[in-house]
Parts: structure tokens; C-alpha cells; sequence
């Protein structure tokens, strides 16, 4: 990435991330010695998700002023007083139970807006004058690889200096990464502002007819939010890539309790989950790495797909492979490796067929049905595995994967004409006249984005 404001994006995801997983080992430690309940252990993660699930609607007005890094970073230092909530309690009067939930909805508040507004920010910024192709989609890229990468080191990270430092310093450690991401943050303009300014854009040299419709809305600000409904059926493809992270959100708990679970049943406690979260991790991690470099290559919608499919039969398989740990780091590796392409398919699918708040709106469906659905999949998917078991739980929700992924792909097969008119006619908001420029250079051949036949099936 040759663009400043793209690196920075990129670093202060990483930056966050490795803060949020180090404090995250800490924050039960001392939830449990200041309260004495092992309920409130997961008050603040269960709190931070209220405000994730209703987001689309509370956060309507405010997602159309998050389009700049001024507005982000705002938005970071009300996620830094929440989560210094803690360790000042900690410090002075206590940590209780009231002290843990209001971090949480802090935290959880904060966090519905900023995703989605950090990928939109990221994808305007991409389609600036001077960069080129599929730019949008390899920075999504390097974001997705900069929040995994945390996984491999920052918990053992924790776990070493918690031995150092003891618990309570760790809690200030989410707090300084957010602060000092902030601070970056206030480096980064909005994409209508740094469109005037010649970061990358070679000297004499005008951009083509190709990149003069993705210069960001001057008045971005005053641009109102469609809804998350309007924005599913105006794009058909954009509406199965988020409807199969949706599921594949809901259907996670089967992956974390199902393995915890089915270790207990196996008499292997913590060895099943352990094995299965560290073949899964490796291997997304390892394909993060690739996923940058050749995601311009990859068919959207197909890699959609067959990324669910694969994880769906992982599920199926998980059963079989236990208890042998081997085969079940085997089989999550398998299951998880293709799910880099298919988040980065569906990031860029959303960066070609949007712009503007429908950008944003797009992005903020993607993680209110993935993470939310996660997230109430995972509130009452202890019941239904104590219902009816382990195994069986994961072959159901595995066929659910693999179903929906099936009946998406008929669906849109059936429905080429109003996928065209979606993909097509809506895809920028652009004059005629530029729009007409820009047909009439890919017919000449200059434009700099050639057509991809693969972005519906």
C-alpha cells in the first residue's frame, strides 16, 4: 500500500486489536477477585454486544458523520474513557458489577460505529485520483491480516506479562492502544478532502474517464443513511455474502462450546477446543498472508461460497475426527483456511457495487449479522448442545452452512436480469456523462479496471 493515510488505517487496526487481546486476559482475572461471582466474568463482552445487535437502527444518523479521521478518532477517545472505567475502579473504589456493564455498553457502542466506518473510510480513501485497481480490496486485506496476526502472539503476550506485571497493569494496556490510535487517527482526512491533494497522482498526469467517478461526495456529511433492507435488495450478491456471514456467525457457538463440550463427553476436557482453535487459527493467519496478494484474482461471489461450504463440512467432519487430536486440527485447518478469501471476496464485493453512506450502511449489515449473530448464537448455544449434544448439534449447524450456501447460489442463478440492473445501474453515483466515459474507455480498452465476469453467478 503506497497510500500514508491506508498504512495508518491498517496499523492502528493492529495496534487496537493487540491492546483489546492482551487487557482480555487480564479483565476476568479481576473481574473475579474485585466481585467474588464468576457471573460477572462475562459482563462487559455480554454488555458490548447489545449496542452491536441494534446498531442499524441507533446508529443510523450517526454512521453518515463518520466519513473522516477526525470523526473516528472522537469516536476512539469515548472508547478510551470506557474502558479506563475499569482500571480506575480497580485503582480507587472497586470493580463491581455496574462498573463491568457500563464499560461493556461503552465499549460495545463505540465499536458497532467504528468498524464499519474504519472499512468505509478505508475504501473511499482506496479510490482516490493516482491509486489503482482493486486497491480498496487488498487494504480490507491487510486490515483482515493485521486484526488475525494479534491472535498468534498477543494472549501468550498477556499470559507472560501478567506473571510480570500482575493483573491490574494489563487492564491499561486496551486503553493506551485505543489512545494512541486515536492520535493517528487525526492524521487521516476525509476521502472528499484528500482528493484535492496530490499524494500519489504522478505530475501531468490527468486521471482517465475510469477514475474521475470514484472521487468521494463532497458532502458526504449531509448525505442521508439508506436503510440496511434498501441497501440488501438493490444488491442481490452483496445480500448472500452478508446473509452467509450472518449464518456462519449464528452457527460459530457450534466451533467454541460444541469442541468445549465435546472434549467433556470424550473425557479430553480443553484438549478438543484447545486443538481445534489452534488449527483454525494457524490456518487463517497463514492464508491472511496470500489473501493481499491475490485478491484481485479472486471471483467474488464463488469464493463467498465455497468458504462457507468448506467450513460447513468441517463441522460435519469435526465428529468423526475426535478424539484424535491430529485429525481435528487437521480438519479445522481445512474448514478455516478458505475463510480469508471469502471475507476478503465479500469486503470487496462491497467496495465495487457501493459508495457513500450505502457503503457504510453495507458495512455495518456485514458486522451487525456476522459479529451479532456470533454473538446471540453463542448466548443461547450452551442450551441447545446440552439439549442435544455436541455432535449432533455441530453436523446440524455444519448442513445449515453448506444448505444456505446451496439455496444462495440457486437463488441467484435465477435471477440474472435483476442482479445485472443491481450490479450495474446502481453501482455509482456518478453523472451520466461520467458514466458514459467511463463505458466508452473499457470499450477502448483504457480503462484501468477491466470487467470481471465472475461478480455474479
Amino acid at each position: 500500500m503506497r497510500h500514508p493515510h491506508l498504512v495508518t488505517l491498517t496499523a492502528t487496526t493492529f495496534v487496537t486489536w493487540t491492546g483489546q487481546r492482551i487487557t482480555a486476559v487480564a479483565l476476568p482475572l479481576v473481574a473475579l477477585d474485585q466481585t467474588g461471582d464468576a457471573w460477572t466474568t462475562g459482563l462487559v463482552g455480554g454488555f458490548a454486544g447489545l449496542p452491536l445487535l441494534t446498531s442499524a437502527w441507533w446508529g443510523r444518523r450517526l454512521r453518515s458523520r463518520l466519513t473522516s479521521g477526525h470523526a473516528l478518532a472522537a469516536l476512539l477517545a469515548v472508547q478510551v474513557l470506557g474502558l479506563a472505567m475499569v482500571p480506575v475502579a480497580t485503582a480507587t473504589v472497586g470493580v463491581g458489577a455496574a462498573v463491568l456493564c457500563a464499560t461493556g455498553l461503552v465499549t460495545g457502542t463505540t465499536s458497532a460505529l467504528l468498524a464499519p466506518a474504519q472499512r468505509a473510510l478505508t475504501a473511499d480513501l482506496a479510490e482516490l485520483p493516482g491509486n489503482g485497481p482493486d486497491v480498496g480490496a487488498r487494504a480490507l486485506a491487510w486490515q483482515d491480516l493485521a486484526h488475525r496476526s494479534s491472535m498468534i502472539f498477543a494472549p501468550p503476550l498477556g499470559a507472560w506479562l501478567l506473571v510480570v506485571w500482575g493483573a491490574e497493569p494489563l487492564l491499561w494496556c486496551e486503553a493506551a492502544a485505543v489512545a494512541l490510535s486515536a492520535v493517528a487517527m487525526l492524521t487521516v482526512p476525509a476521502a472528499s478532502a484528500a482528493a484535492h491533494k496530490p499524494l500519489v497522482e504522478p505530475v501531468g498526469t490527468s486521471p482517465g474517464p475510469d477514475r474521475l467517478d470514484q472521487r468521494g461526495p463532497t458532502t458526504e456529511g449531509d448525505e442521508p443513511s439508506p436503510s440496511i433492507r434498501s441497501v440488501l435488495r438493490n444488491h442481490p450478491d452483496l445480500a448472500v455474502g452478508i446473509v452467509l456471514a450472518g449464518i456462519g456467525g449464528v452457527t460459530w457457538f457450534a466451533f467454541t462450546l460444541g469442541l468445549t463440550l465435546l472434549g467433556a463427553e470424550l473425557d479430553r476436557p480443553g484438549e478438543l477446543v484447545a486443538t481445534g482453535m489452534a488449527g483454525y487459527g494457524a490456518a487463517t493467519v497463514g492464508m491472511s498472508f496470500v489473501v493481499p496478494l491475490v485478491v484481485h484474482r479472486v471471483p467474488r461471489v464463488p469464493a463467498i461460497v465455497v468458504s462457507w461450504v468448506m467450513f460447513g463440512l468441517a463441522y460435519l467432519a469435526l465428529p468423526l475426527a475426535a478424539p484424535d487430536l491430529l485429525a481435528v486440527a487437521l480438519v479445522s485447518a481445512v474448514g478455516g483456511s478458505t475463510m480469508p478469501f471469502g471475507i476478503a471476496a465479500l469486503n470487496a464485493l462491497i467496495v465495487d457495487r457501493t459508495t457513500g453512506a450505502e457503503r457504510r450502511t453495507a458495512f455495518t449489515a456485514e458486522t451487525v449479522l456476522h459479529s451479532g449473530g456470533a454473538s446471540a448464537g453463542l448466548l443461547v448455544g450452551g442450551a441447545v448442545i446440552g439439549a442435544f449434544g455436541a455432535g449432533p448439534v455441530l453436523v446440524v449447524t455444519g448442513l445449515v452452512q453448506i444448505v444456505a450456501a446451496a439455496v444462495a447460489t440457486l437463488w441467484l442463478r435465477t435471477r440474472p436480469a435483476r442482479t445485472g440492473r443491481a450490479n450495474g445501474g446502481r453501482r455509482r453515483r456518478g453523472s451520466s456523462r461520467l458514466r458514459r466515459g467511463r463505458a466508452g474507455a473499457v470499450r477502448s480498452g483504457r480503462s484501468g479496471r477491466p470487467a470481471r465476469p465472475d461478480r455474479a453467478l
